[in-house]
């Protein structure tokens, strides 16, 4: 159902303060919270929703919470828990009293941030640029000359090793099978661990001969247990099947190969070097940013599956910022 509407209390409580009293009127957050247009992101996120069903959460809630994560670059449990321990957040958010109690669960974030998608996140970067032409942040006379730079937005994935993936891959796949009442033949649930460590301690020593022998050893271990499922059941659910697709692929991928399997549960990580004397490869995917040159203020942003030519990526950033601008 369509989120209400977030209205001020106009009776005062008799044990409890206004956040108006509490905040200071020169804050930073106070003065974002009175510029943001937020009956326009109400009919914006509005549309999402259906008519039907429990009310969500107010869409100030979850702009204001998105802001704060973006602005002081916190996880989404930390936000949260802090939030209940900050007035000037609180305001921002459109709250009236203090509250002590958490606003949301932690999850709700993600799932919001899946619900508006691109779209939605280009809604609130228009509206920040809308503030910061209306508080003289940045120039409309700014908007004529901009930079366009590209980077790495690393993923929440561990250093990714053929014997990690490999190890990690059987595991998933032996719990998936004992969930499903499939009886393996072997798990390598002891060997497997062992196999993975021998692994990385051959490669630090630079026994290489040594440490691609317990890779071939890995990969036995895990083409047997796919087998093994493959033969034992007749029909599989859609996680075991995708589970099986994945370490397929795991099992026939090479170091060169430039399409690999860098993480399980993150399937669109790349592998992307852009230079860096302290961090030759990162993991994750290609960001575009626009900003103008005088202000450094980000007028545009954008999220790049794989890893594209970075002159292939001009013509989409400036287009965005010309849409978004005008």
């Amino acid at each position: 159902m369509r989120p209400k509407k977030q209205q001020k209390q106009a009776q005062d409580e008799l044990f409890q303060v206004r956040l108006e009293a509490i905040c200071d009127p020169a804050n930073a957050l106070v003065k974002l919270a009175d510029q943001i247009d937020w009956e326009h992101l109400d009919q914006e996120f509005g549309s999402l929703y259906s008519e039907a069903g429990r009310p969500a959460i107010p869409t100030r809630m979850m702009v204001g919470l998105t802001l704060l994560q973006s602005l002081y670059s916190l996880s989404e449990d930390d936000v949260v828990n802090r939030w209940a321990e900050n007035p000037y957040w609180q305001y921002l958010c459109g709250e009236t009293f203090f509250v002590h109690e958490k606003p949301i669960a932690r999850s709700g974030l993600s799932k919001w941030r899946k619900r508006i998608q691109d779209h939605g996140m280009e809604t609130l970067l228009q509206q920040t640029l809308k503030v910061g032409i209306s508080t003289g942040a940045v120039s409309k006379r700014s908007l004529e000359r901009v930079s366009v730079d590209t980077t790495v937005q690393p993923k929440n994935i561990t250093y990714p090793t053929d014997a990690k993936l490999l190890n990690r891959s059987r595991e998933h796949l032996v719990k998936l099978a004992q969930k499903h009442g499939i009886k393996l033949r072997q798990s390598y649930e002891r060997k497997g661990p062992q196999a993975a460590l021998k692994a990385g301690r051959y490669a630090h020593a630079k026994q290489y001969k040594r440490m691609r022998r317990m890779l071939k050893t890995l990969k036995t271990y895990l083409g047997r247990v796919v087998r093994d499922i493959e033969r034992k059941s007749d029909i599989v659910s859609s996680d075991l099947k995708n589970s099986l697709t994945h370490a397929k692929r795991l099992l026939q991928q090479q170091q060169q190969d430039s399409h690999k399997l860098y993480s399980l549960h993150e399937l669109h990580v790349s592998c992307i070097s852009k230079g860096k004397a302290h961090k030759r490869y990162e993991f994750g995917n290609k960001v575009s940013i626009c900003a103008t040159n005088k202000e450094g203020f980000i007028i545009g942003s954008q999220g790049l599956e794989g890893n594209p030519y970075d002159g292939h990526t001009l013509q989409g950033a400036l287009d965005q910022v010309k849409s978004k601008s005008c």
